[in-house]
């Protein structure tokens, strides 16, 4: 017995067989690992840019792509690996966590992308980990990925 749940979930398969010692056997795959990585939303502090936030100032368009989500997260990943202090801290398919780290104080950035491939688009989030503000930073981040990016991916 296979089946998909609604909502969020629906990204599970859930699979139930029945063993030999008549319990039911239960195993969850997931079946889109990119959408499971659902940004959070910003802070209310003006630290952070999301292509999902609800809010004008903080919110960025996200990246669009024309290749493979194989070939476009590659082609990022080559133009993010040429920024300064910057780290890949995560990586799965559709889903790529870097830590951005400022010069003088040290302060961590997290930046996220995730790609929707059924959208030919990269999702992304840029906040700080600690302070209020951030005096534009992350959105300075996001504009000079955009400008490396565009007609690249």
């Amino acid at each position: 017995m296979a089946g998909r749940l609604t909502g969020v979930a629906s990204l599970i398969t859930v699979k139930a067989d029945s063993r030999s010692d008549g319990l039911l056997s239960v195993s969850l795959t997931i079946a889109d690992r990119a959408a499971m990585k659902a940004l959070a939303p910003c802070p209310s502090s003006p630290n952070c840019v999301s292509t999902q936030a609800t809010d004008q100032s903080r919110w960025m368009a996200p990246f669009r792509y024309q290749q493979s989500l194989a070939g476009a997260k590659d082609r990022l990943k080559s133009i993010v690996s040429l920024l300064p202090r910057t780290k890949l801290v995560e990586e799965t398919e559709g889903y790529l966590h870097y830590e951005f780290t400022s010069f003088l104080l040290r302060f961590v950035d997290d930046v996220e992308f995730v790609f929707d491939e059924g959208a030919k688009l990269v999702q992304f989030r840029s906040a700080s980990r600690t302070g209020y503000s951030d005096l534009g930073v992350n959105r300075r981040r996001m504009e000079d990925i955009r400008s490396l990016v565009e007609g690249k991916l």
